[in-house]
């Protein structure tokens, strides 16, 4: 190993941490060793029960039986519990409904909260404070369960797909953020682009939204995993089953309500575990959270420190 000179920072590699101001003291080895045995507990206490999820749903009902539940050591692998799934029709037209739903939702939500939040960062503009006001009194004041479902009947928005949607379309919060950041760009590179001739719709595709990609990728996963995990809505406003979206449809099959004829037959006569089809549905519901997280997180920091600290 190389020496190194006490009083001397080493500079930073591509895995090593970065260096220390120089008032800040050099941990020990009891802080180090109590850090990392912390965030192992925490790493611990959050995989250990998505393992057994996993595990569970991938096991048959010989193993499952034996282990008299969850299971936590696999004997052998087997998809049934997932191709049972997704060979009934019902499953399959629900995750096309969510799917449509989440990026039909994401898409129209954010261009209503970039417009807004644009619209709002412009200081001095008409309105400016009065709709800003008007935006935060609907974080503290809601109309509440029964006028909005008699707002979204006398629109005539029950039994469709826009129910899904537009009642939940736009968040205060994520308004709010993006605003935060918008305020946050140069004004002089808006200020050149006005002299050079653009207007705003030209500034806000060419100048605002590419320097907001970290912000704009962090709120999209917002509203597309509000959308993908979204069951209130249609258990209120959907009474056609085969409009509801994943989500209901998974309750349903969790709490035992109802199963397609395939998977019931499977189940009553012991070819399939109950438990195993539970767990199968867990995964399908986590699975898409758990792929798309990783290609946003490191816009993270970027997107909603900055955002929240400049605003």
């Amino acid at each position: 190993m190389t020496a190194v000179t006490p009083g001397v920072r080493r500079k930073p590699g591509r895995w090593a941490a970065p260096p220390r101001p120089p008032w800040e003291e050099e941990p020990s080895k009891a802080g180090l060793a109590g850090k990392g045995l912390t965030l192992a507990l925490a790493a611990f206490a959050i995989l250990f029960p998505l393992w057994i999820v996993v595990v569970t749903s991938l096991q048959s009902k010989k193993t499952i039986d034996a282990a008299g539940g969850l299971v936590v050591v696999p004997r052998g692998v087997t998809l049934v519990a997932y191709r049972e799934l997704l060979t009934g029709g019902q499953v399959q037209r629900a995750a096309l409904v969510s799917v449509g739903v989440t990026l039909a939702g994401t898409l129209f939500s954010m261009a209503v909260s970039v417009l807004c939040a644009y619209g709002l960062s412009r200081v001095g503009s008409l309105g400016h404070r009065w709709f800003l006001m008007l935006l935060l009194a609907t974080m503290f004041f809601g109309a509440g369960l029964i006028p909005t479902y008699l707002l979204v009947q006398a629109l005539g928005l029950t039994d469709s797909y826009l129910a899904l949607i537009l009642p939940s379309a736009v968040s205060v919060f994520n308004i709010l953020v993006l605003r935060a950041f918008f305020m946050g760009i140069s004004p002089e590179l808006v200020d050149s682009a006005r002299i050079d001739g653009a207007g705003d719709w030209r500034i806000l595709w060419q100048i605002v939204m590419p320097l907001s990609r970290a912000v704009l990728a962090v709120i999209s996963l917002f509203y597309a995993v509000g959308y993908w995990s979204a069951w209130f809505n249609a258990s209120i406003y959907l009474s056609d089953q085969d409009m509801m979206p994943l989500q209901n449809v998974m309750i349903q099959l969790v709490q035992k309500q109802e199963r397609p004829v395939g998977l019931a037959t499977q189940i009553n006569t012991g070819q399939l575990s109950p438990l195993a089809v539970q767990m199968a549905v867990m995964v399908m519901a986590l699975l898409p959270v758990a792929v798309l997280s990783p290609f946003v997180q490191r816009h993270f920091k970027k997107g909603m420190l900055t955002g929240a600290v400049k605003g």
